[in-house]
């Protein structure tokens, strides 16, 4: 597929058809992602790949405020068969640009200007969100509600030093339902008002 056709296609899918998916595809997708630039090479990030019923099972019922809840979104999301949860790791980078060639004697945040350990990881999935469309698959990225951080760590023995910045549902799309969706009911806004160029116009 062309990439000017898998940027045009992609967008967020949030029901799934009920058959697996190729294993071998979820491998591309997470070997993408690690292709991600990152700020000194640190590479912090990490993938938690959940691709059996009872992985994906646990998730939701670590992340969902109430498991036995039932609504339009929660019922589409979970038909996904894998689920996959981008970590970042900012003691990576702290560590990186205290190394000599980056010329600073410390590891104080403060230096930096936004927090790149989770931009990168964002821009990892990213890639995995695009392999996703290449490979004729669907995803939807999403965020894990704060408090229900501690619950998901505690259901996967993941450490304090990851953060996980959202999580994927990946599986194969379904036809298209017609039902209105953020992306129907908003328009997108036209490139003349977002792109300034020059100098900053409101």
């Amino acid at each position: 597929m062309e990439f000017r056709e898998v940027v045009r296609r992609r967008r967020m899918i949030r029901r799934y058809a009920d058959r697996p998916v190729d294993p071998a595809l979820i491998d591309r997708m997470l070997e993408h992602a690690v292709r991600a630039p990152s700020a000194g090479f640190s590479q912090g990030w990490a993938f938690l790949r959940l691709d059996t019923p009872e992985d994906v099972e646990r998730f939701w019922n670590a992340t969902s405020p109430d498991p036995g809840a039932s609504n339009r979104w929660l019922d589409g999301m979970r038909t996904a068969p894998v689920v996959l949860v981008p970590l970042s790791i900012k003691d990576a980078y702290l560590d990186r640009y205290a190394e000599p060639d980056k010329g600073w004697t410390d590891r104080d945040e403060a230096r930096w200007p936004v927090p790149y350990w989770h931009t990168d990881t964002a821009m990892a999935a990213m890639l995995a969100l695009l392999t996703a469309v290449d490979e004729g698959l669907g995803a939807c990225f999403f965020g894990i509600p704060p408090e229900r951080i501690p619950a998901f760590r505690d259901s996967f023995d993941v450490p304090e030093s990851h953060v996980p910045v959202g999580a994927i549902t990946v599986g194969h799309r379904l036809p298209d339902s017609g039902a209105p969706g953020s992306a129907v009911r908003r328009t997108r806004r036209p490139i003349e008002e977002v792109v300034h160029r020059g100098r900053f116009r409101a």
